[in-house]
């Protein structure tokens, strides 16, 4: 194993590196910003209106995600009114093809994990907001919205981990991500163990990262998911019982 190799290319995996994070970030931007509203029109009683944002996610989750980008950087080629207007000064760049791809992806998934969880709203907590009288639009602002985001929480954070990885596609289309670093070093000293191991390394470390930030906004999240009887245990003022001592009391 030849470690001085990837010492030498170490500048060229951190640019890789951060072309990763550019791509992974901006697309999970843009596409909660599309995924929103999709979820929101997705629960719609109407089902004219359901229809198309369900059919929009049935769409990219049941296409694998290499020929999305493919169509998107290689079949939007062939159209010639798409050459000739503005638009091709962003569908002829190989890193803005990625990103749409990517957000269009992941506006899919997100989605459908913010349509489950509108559903799966507790009927309490928006009887209780019609009780208050608010409106439709404000038991989805206050109410509604919020309490699918904490409960959904935990599987957009494997959805971040998936979209890292996903992310090493955009190598395959000349992008120089951590992935096509790899293949830079590779081609270059002929070392496929060590170039794509050191590749790996860096999605680890990412992935950790990940991992911590959701760690912590989960415990944020979900502190009003805690049994009181623990935090009175940490505080020291109310002591948890077991049941055979109140039931030694006749409680």
């Amino acid at each position: 194993m030849d470690v001085n190799v990837i010492l030498e290319n170490i500048p060229l995996y951190i640019e890789g590196m951060w072309v990763t994070v550019q791509l992974v970030v901006l697309s999970l931007i843009l596409g909660l910003a599309l995924a929103v509203p999709l979820a929101l029109v997705a629960t719609s009683r109407r089902r004219f209106i359901a229809f198309w944002p369900r059919a929009y996610i049935y769409f990219f989750r049941g296409t694998p995600l290499l020929v999305q980008m493919f169509m998107i950087y290689h079949g939007t080629a062939q159209f010639d009114w798409l050459k000739d207007s503005a638009l091709w000064v962003v569908f002829k760049e190989a890193y803005w093809c990625a990103l749409i791809a990517f957000a269009l992806n992941t506006a899919a998934y997100t989605g459908e994990m913010l349509r489950g969880a509108i559903a799966q709203t507790p009927f309490g907590e928006v009887e209780a907001a019609r009780a208050y009288g608010m409106s439709r639009w404000t038991r989805f602002r206050r109410i509604i919205l919020p309490s699918a985001c904490r409960r959904a929480l935990p599987s957009y954070g494997n959805e971040v981990i998936f979209m890292l990885h996903g992310s090493a596609l955009a190598g395959v289309i000349t992008i120089v991500d951590l992935f096509g670093a790899a293949k830079i070093v590779n081609a270059r000293h002929f070392v496929p163990f060590e170039s794509f191991m050191a590749a790996g390394f860096f999605y680890l470390c990412l992935t950790l990262l990940i991992v911590w930030i959701f760690r912590i906004a989960e415990t944020h999240w979900h502190a009003y998911m805690r049994p009181r009887e623990e935090e009175g245990e940490e505080k020291g003022s109310f002591p948890a019982r077991s049941a055979p001592a109140y039931a030694a009391k006749g409680l």
